[in-house]
């Protein structure tokens, strides 16, 4: 009978704890935890934490219901900017060491080690075919040694990583290899028309690291020199090209980041072709409303557009006046801003913004105070007589400010006297500059 429980007793120690994940962040002084998150196509799952020593270390221990899979370590705040991605294959411990000047280094586990000796191998090799053409050698059997050096390296790689998991990667990652000598310019050009062709998109592994976005805005943002919008458009219709049917959640994904990417560079053409020929759709068909919703907005709010209307009251000479943005007709040219009583560089350039209209008479600022009580609005507001102010109860979460798609202040949107939205100068300094040009 003791023999029966000795060995459900082991049984049961076995599946508490099969494997585990240790590692050291360093300098253990800027961590606390490191939080252990299973990555899906669609999500980031929570598993489990640990705390660090002094000396940085912790682990995690994997029982058996923890699947293999790409999995997430985050070691601060905001977790989608301090995270590193992570093999686990159901049948090794892993072991590692982070910092932000060395980055990630793995000392135990087959897959990781695979996986990053390869990216390590193919970066020195990269590094050397852009030396060469740095240089304009002519050294044509240097080249081909160079060339054999990146078909061997990914052969045997190929070979080493067979039935793993780190295949996958490294057959995604397979690189374009000449057949004869190319100049730079035909080199690029077809290392530009292959970069996609191994890349398996419905690959579910793929899909939960961050390889395939890792390779699409490469792809998009870093392999030409020509950066026209036509060739951004023809970019972004390629990698559409390559997803092929389905996968609609990973489309909308993707191109969700690029628009974000081409919002963030202030290029509205871009932006909105991307909304325009896909992403409208792909975020209703799968019920990403707030996505429809910023999509709207943002096109909404394009230079030449007109200004999206609301109501509000102001002070005619002692007589309140209820209008709305397109019907009142007080000045030449208008300025919406957006601010709140809260925000510290808000009440910077308020004060120079009232300066700036001391010489421009012909603009009439509408400042919108997005608060989310009136207290501090009201204190403030007696510093500015000569603006129209309106109260954005609400804050974040205004009608106007939705409408207006903003998500910082202060926002300055210029308009001319039939309400078109003519210029969004990102501060005072840049509304100075148009205004007086």
């Amino acid at each position: 009978m003791k023999y029966l429980v000795l060995l459900v007793t082991l049984m049961s120690l076995n599946a508490q704890a099969q494997h585990s994940i240790s590692g050291t962040l360093s300098p253990a002084s800027e961590y606390s935890y490191a939080f252990l998150y299973h990555a899906t196509p669609t999500s980031s799952d929570y598993v489990d934490r640990a705390e660090l020593d002094a000396n940085g270390q912790f682990t995690i221990p994997l029982d058996s219901t923890v699947a293999p899979g790409i999995y997430k370590i985050v070691y601060a705040l905001p977790p989608e900017d301090n995270n590193f991605d992570l093999i686990y294959n159901g049948k090794e411990n892993i072991s590692l060491t982070f910092s932000p000047d060395k980055g990630l280094a793995f000392t135990d586990s087959n897959e990781n080690k695979l996986w990053s000796s390869y990216s390590h191998s193919m970066d020195m090799i990269n590094q050397t075919i852009s030396n060469y053409y740095a240089q304009e050698s002519n050294d044509k059997k240097g080249y081909k040694d160079i060339i054999k050096t990146l078909k061997d390296t990914q052969a045997a790689f190929d070979e080493a990583s067979t039935g793993t998991l780190a295949e996958t990667f490294i057959k995604s990652n397979t690189p374009y290899i000449p057949k004869d000598y190319e100049d730079l310019s035909t080199y690029s050009a077809n290392l530009k028309r292959t970069f996609l062709d191994h890349v398996d998109f419905n690959n579910h592994l793929l899909q939960s690291s961050d390889f395939i976005i890792d390779r699409v805005l490469a792809f998009i943002f870093g392999m030409s020199a020509n950066t026209s919008n036509d060739v951004y458009k023809k970019d972004v219709d390629t990698v559409m090209s390559k997803i092929g049917e389905g996968e609609l959640v990973l489309k909308t994904m993707l191109m969700q980041m690029i628009w974000s990417r081409f919002k963030n560079m202030d290029n509205p053409e871009v932006a909105n072709y991307i909304s325009d020929a896909y992403l409208m759709d792909l975020s209703k068909a799968t019920n990403f409303d707030a996505l429809t919703e910023q999509l709207v907005a943002y096109k909404n709010n394009a230079i030449g557009n007109k200004a999206q209307n609301f109501e509000f009251a102001y002070n005619d000479n002692g007589k309140t006046i209820n209008t709305t943005l397109h019907d009142i007709a007080v000045s030449d040219q208008y300025l919406v801003v957006f601010w709140s009583s809260s925000c510290g560089h808000c009440l910077d350039e308020l004060p120079k913004l009232k300066s700036l209209m001391a010489s421009h008479q012909e603009v009439k600022v509408i400042a919108i105070g997005l608060e989310d009580g009136a207290d501090e609005w009201q204190k403030l507001v007696g510093d500015y007589p000569d603006f129209i102010h309106v109260l954005g109860l609400g804050k974040w979460d205004n009608p106007i400010s939705n409408a207006y798609d903003v998500s910082s202040t202060p926002t300055l949107v210029l308009l001319d006297k039939d309400k078109t939205i003519t210029a969004k100068p990102y501060d005072v300094e840049a509304l100075k500059n148009i205004l007086n040009n």
